[in-house]
């Protein structure tokens, strides 16, 4: 069945369909990465946006149940030079059209994907619409110049979660309070895990783990939860409209921000929350939380011409000079000229267009990334962040708290 992506400059590509058909709106990216595609699609931090696959051959491994990093994809299209209809991989179990069939996900093949990039970044990246039942040239463009885009648009509320549930290792479980005595739920199996705290060097070996952390979902990961729980985290996710009130009724050791989807500008209630946090826990944010974090310190964002999108951006850190690969997604930046004056300090730089990756605040426990440290594809290059955070909630008990924590 034919398809056809058009721009709202008037660029226009035909090519295949594949998945699910129909008709679809987003702002039109690319992703640099060779592989984890079903990661992509799942991420929410693409809501509201249709990416473009550099990679030349998507779909050859197949999908599996394993790799969401949420409950369902979230892309609204997707473009692949070519599908790969074949599929081989011990792991999967359908293949990535039945994937995108099944979740309503509308993709197009046969675009010269290349091409497409370069417009990209040459002209920025900007609003698009896939289309298999109107393939009128003239009628996708101005349907594409009309839809909404994602600049000052709050797309959090679409794939924050509706109430808080307290995250296990083999996923979410329901809350019944909010209560933190009554939060934890018993497992029948005990989490076994040897807890690596690196420069506390604590083992531990327990169903409980120590740090009681709160996790704003802006549209969270699966892995960063995973990866937050290897480091002694027992986390309560809670939705992104949560009050600072709210959350410290948990009686929190320390709060994370996540990632999510459009512009941070958009979202005045969390900012609002993130400030009036500021002082009171540590705090540790990536992407969207580092976004948001940026302007519940009096700083500015600003939109990106292309956005990083992949698993190959170089990043260095300013305190140990030491370079690390990392994975990217997003589309906005702080500002740090707008920080001028403000306690926080610059931590971290893209060395491709020398923008801001990481801050941390002069005076309290607070500190931020852009990047995504839990997708590992240095693949520990960023580990330590996590250790930072569990390092902070550590430090920011008082002696007796800590003793009851970790056993010693």
């Amino acid at each position: 069945m034919k398809a056809i992506l058009a721009l709202e400059d008037g660029k226009i590509y035909e090519g295949e369909a594949f998945g699910a058909t129909g008709e679809q709106f987003g702002e039109v990216v690319f992703n640099t990465s060779m592989t984890g595609y079903q990661e992509v699609l799942t991420d929410p931090s693409y809501k509201g946006q249709i990416v473009v696959m550099t990679y030349p051959l998507i779909g050859n491994y197949g999908c599996n149940d394993e790799d969401f990093e949420s409950t369902r994809p979230h892309v609204e299209g997707f473009v692949v030079k070519e599908y790969s209809s074949y599929y081989s991989n011990w792991r999967s179990n359908r293949s990535l059209n039945d994937f995108l069939e099944k979740y309503g996900i509308i993709g197009i093949q046969g675009i010269d994907t290349r091409a497409l990039t370069r417009h990209l970044r040459n002209y920025g990246v900007m609003k698009g619409i896939i289309s298999t039942k109107d393939l009128d040239k003239d009628s996708l463009v101005v349907k594409a110049k009309n839809s909404p885009g994602l600049v000052g648009q709050d797309m959090v509320k679409k794939v924050t979660c509706k109430k808080p549930y307290h995250w296990e290792q083999t996923g979410p479980v329901t809350l019944g309070t909010k209560k933190r005595d009554q939060d934890k739920k018993s497992q029948d199996t005990p989490i076994q895990l040897e807890l690596d705290f690196v420069r506390s060097n604590i083992a531990l070996n327990t169903g409980s783990l120590p740090f009681w952390v709160v996790a704003i979902d802006g549209g969270i990961k699966h892995n960063i939860l995973r990866k937050l729980q290897t480091y002694g985290c027992d986390i309560t996710v809670v939705p992104a409209t949560t009050t600072a009130e709210e959350i410290m009724s948990y009686e929190p050791d320390g709060i994370f921000l996540s990632n999510g989807p459009g512009d941070p500008e958009g979202l005045p209630y969390m900012v609002e929350t993130v400030r009036d946090l500021i002082g009171k826990k540590p705090i540790f944010g990536i992407c969207l939380g580092h976004q948001i974090l940026g302007l519940a310190f009096g700083g500015k964002t600003y939109k990106l011409k292309f956005g990083h999108r992949g698993a190959n951006h170089p990043v260095k850190n300013l305190d140990t000079q030491k370079v690390e690969i990392t994975t990217q997604n997003h589309g906005f930046c702080v500002d740090m000229d707008s920080l001028k004056g403000k306690p926080v300090r610059l931590t971290h730089i893209n060395l491709n267009d020398m923008t801001c990756e990481g801050m941390e605040h002069e005076e309290y426990p607070i500190f931020s990334v852009q990047y995504h440290p839990e997708a590992s594809p240095g693949p520990h290059d960023a580990d330590y962040l996590f250790a930072k955070f569990v390092d902070m909630m550590r430090a920011n008990m008082d002696e007796e708290s800590l003793k009851l924590k970790v056993g010693y």
